[in-house]
């Protein structure tokens, strides 16, 4: 476990999160407006895991790496309160082509920045970490389906991340998941708006 000082005596640093579905672009915000940026995905379980405890399967028998039971929620929180209450952080290096994390990256609180954490699995996060009682604005980047799906293939394809007999089965899978995807994310509190617009708000540091 990591060394959580007290979160009541952290600064009042503003904690954005991003959801959205997998390419609409959360990483990229999260990249160019994060003083630091804080990727969440790096906290996907490792692989060989699954021999010891099995993770969820998608239909067609393969790991369902969009099921949260395949992330470890507690060390990304406990790497958020770290981040607030000392202003750094360790957090793996996560390889998604081989699903396996190699050595650590130190994340740092940038004087007068305003952290923006992203991933997958976002909606977890953000119940998990107002149950911890870090306060959190959380933005769903809102992008067209279509687009979305184009953009995701083309993304994985070009970084190797799975095999592409997986990645057009996940893609239609995603497809056909998406409105209910963006639908329980606004029911667990996260506010739509287009890439466009959160490009404005991140900019101006106006989105905490």
């Amino acid at each position: 476990m990591l060394g959580v000082s007290d979160p009541a005596a952290a600064p009042a640093v503003p904690v954005i999160l991003l959801g959205g579905a997998s390419g609409s672009g959360k990483s990229y915000l999260a990249q160019h407006y994060g003083r630091p940026a804080l990727q969440l995905d790096n906290f996907y379980r490792n692989i060989a895991e699954d021999q010891s405890d099995p993770m969820p399967r998608t239909a067609y028998g393969e790991i369902d790496w969009d099921d949260p039971g395949t992330w470890n929620c507690e060390a990304a929180v406990a790497s958020v309160k770290q981040l607030l209450g000392t202003g750094e952080t360790s957090v793996p290096k996560y390889s998604i082509e081989q699903s396996t994390s190699f050595g650590r990256i130190r994340v740092r609180l940038q004087a007068g920045g305003q952290v923006v954490a992203e991933g997958v699995f976002a909606r977890t996060a953000l119940a998990a970490l107002r149950a911890a009682g870090v306060p959190v604005t959380a933005y769903y980047v809102d992008s067209p389906r279509l687009v979305t799906t184009l953009l995701r293939f083309a993304r994985d394809v070009r970084e190797h991340r799975k095999p592409i007999p997986f990645l057009i089965k996940r893609g239609f899978a995603l497809y056909r998941a998406d409105p209910a995807f963006r639908r329980a994310h606004l029911e667990a509190g996260f506010v739509p708006v287009p890439k466009r617009e959160l490009k404005r708000l991140l900019a101006a540091g106006k989105a905490g």
